[in-house]
């Protein structure tokens, strides 16, 4: 017995040492999420608060105040739009030093009062404007990332790991020999997958909105819109990668490679509005940052299809951009 299992775990091992794309998947995997988390949040101590100033540019030395450390002061020249983070108590705290010295503080959140105390310290003659507003709950922003990231693991990996298998399997093969193309394969896989996802969201949408009962500023069916246009990119982009490959293993390599990035520079745990510029280039190219800043936009800012339409039309190409290479790409057999 002892010799069987040790011919087949030796078997075993060369034949995951001789797969060299998932081994290679295997060894650098790792390191590129240390080196990611690396930049993403590496870097000097992060401030405790945020101070918006209405202006183009900052100019540190222009004022005291704007010289106070543990401050980020972020320039936002549209004065609506401020505010409107400001009830969010998504700023601290909103000055306009150009001249009138007025600053607007929400006196809902205990951050504005500290920091406020700081700006009367450096202007004891500033104007104070006051503004009211609760703060979104982690978990109302939490809620759609969630949605977002179950959908991605089950689009991308509900149907990578079936077509290998089928291909695999020769069930491609005797497939091939019909008038079925390929297009025509990847299409009703999309569909079939898309059934479930819509199901399951729906289903986890409607149970934890009722227990958690979770804030919903606009509307529903425009969420819905947004979940179903990026369900079908996800899905596509998942048949993209099981086009060609025969290797489950590798298959599962390439997946993680995709869904481990977008899980972490998507947004799914934490807002990247701090992060650097091109962090935050880099999460634009991937589909699920687009479904979660269009639902939160939507959910909590009560955002409308003009403001949400950039990302459904993104989310379109991407499907059909997916589609088209992984019609183009896909291969009936193992060569």
């Amino acid at each position: 017995m002892i010799r069987r299992l040790a011919s087949v775990w030796h078997a075993r091992n060369l034949e995951f040492l001789r797969d060299r794309g998932t081994l290679i998947f295997t060894l650098l995997l790792p390191i590129m999420l240390v080196v990611g988390m690396g930049f993403v949040f590496g870097g000097p101590p992060r401030p405790l608060f945020k101070v918006g100033v209405l202006a183009e540019q900052i100019d540190k030395a222009s004022n005291p105040f704007l010289q106070e450390r543990y401050v980020e002061f972020v320039a936002t020249p549209d004065e609506p739009t401020a505010l409107h983070k400001l009830t969010h108590q998504t700023l601290d705290l909103l000055v306009d030093l150009r001249g009138s010295g007025r600053y607007w503080v929400n006196t809902d959140s205990p951050k504005g009062y500290i920091v406020e105390k700081l700006l009367l310290a450096a202007l004891p003659a500033a104007q104070r404007q006051p503004v009211t507003g609760v703060a979104v709950r982690y978990v109302d922003w939490l809620f759609p990332g969630i949605l977002g990231m179950n959908m991605m693991f089950s689009c991308l990996f509900g149907v990578g790991y079936v077509v290998v298998r089928y291909r695999k399997s020769g069930f491609l093969k005797r497939l091939h020999a019909t008038p079925l193309s390929a297009f025509e394969f990847l299409g009703a896989q999309v569909l079939s997958r898309f059934a479930i996802i819509a199901t399951v969201t729906t289903i986890l949408y409607v149970g934890i909105g009722t227990i958690i009962g979770f804030h919903s500023a606009g509307n529903v069916a425009l969420v819905a819109l947004l979940g179903v246009v990026g369900a079908l990119s996800m899905i596509a982009l998942g048949l993209t990668v099981a086009a060609r490959f025969s290797s489950e293993e590798l298959v599962g390599g390439v997946l993680n490679v995709l869904t481990w990035p977008m899980m972490l520079l998507s947004g799914v745990w934490f807002s990247l509005e701090d992060s650097p510029r091109w962090v935050q280039w880099v999460a634009h190219i991937f589909p699920l940052t687009h479904i979660l800043d269009g639902a939160r936009a939507v959910m909590l800012d009560g955002a409308g299809f003009a403001q949400v339409a950039p990302h459904l039309l993104y989310l379109a190409a991407t499907t059909l951009a997916f589609l088209a290479f992984g019609a183009w790409s896909f291969r009936w057999r193992i060569d």
